[in-house]
């Protein structure tokens, strides 16, 4: 089964993919990871990737493409993956169906988490952070229990720069502007499945499998 899962910044789009790994087996690639992994490793294209990455640099396409190609020949991707956070772009979109074809692959379905930006805004500026041992909260879903503070070291929490509202209100923009298209493009072959992604995560995950079920 190969997936892609779209969805914004704060969709839960890694929340659904664990719980997809979690039941069939099929690895989660983000990105994000797969970069950081190829230039550990030294890679002929992380070699490449890894001084654009250190100097906050552009990666093009081919070469996110290249090393996407590399991790989905290793030998858990057999069953199938999914694709988090990418493709981005109609591009990549196009690049992506290239290289599946030529690897004999293809994709059973594109999910698309549907949830409303002032939603998707509550969720990231909720969030605050322990600066001492890295502990995560939610003003709203899980508070910790006394109100700015950590519940194991005490430590006053903190709110990162990237989950401010302004900073998550421009991350959205760019989301709306560049990915949003992806939706008609994958509508126009018969793989979008959009669900609904406001609610408990057991909810939304059971709506997932269904549309998955469907592809």
């Amino acid at each position: 089964m190969n997936l892609i899962l779209l969805g914004p910044p704060n969709a839960g789009k890694g929340t659904q993919a664990k719980k997809l790994y979690a039941d069939y087996a099929i690895p989660q690639i983000s990105t994000g990871d797969i970069l950081r992994k190829a230039v550990r490793e030294g890679t002929e294209l992380g070699k490449q990737a890894g001084p654009l990455m250190a100097a906050g640099a552009y990666v093009p396409d081919e070469l996110v493409i290249g090393i996407v190609e590399e991790r989905l020949k290793e030998a858990d991707c057999t069953q199938g993956f999914i694709l988090d956070g990418f493709p981005r772009t109609i591009p990549q979109a196009e690049a992506l169906e290239r290289m599946l074809g030529k690897l004999g692959k293809g994709l059973h379905a594109v999910v698309s988490l549907e949830v409303p930006h002032e939603k998707l805004i509550e969720r990231g500026s909720g969030r605050r952070s322990c600066p001492t041992c890295g502990a995560v909260y939610h003003v709203y879903q899980s508070p910790p229990k006394r109100a700015g503070f950590c519940d194991k070291d005490g430590t006053g929490l903190i709110q990162r720069e990237d989950d401010k509202a302004e900073v998550i209100e421009k991350r959205l923009q760019k989301y709306d502007k560049e990915t949003s298209p992806l939706k008609q493009f994958y509508a126009q072959r018969g793989l979008l499945k959009s669900i609904d992604g406001v609610g408990p995560p057991e909810g939304i995950y059971e709506e997932l499998k269904k549309a998955v079920g469907k592809a």
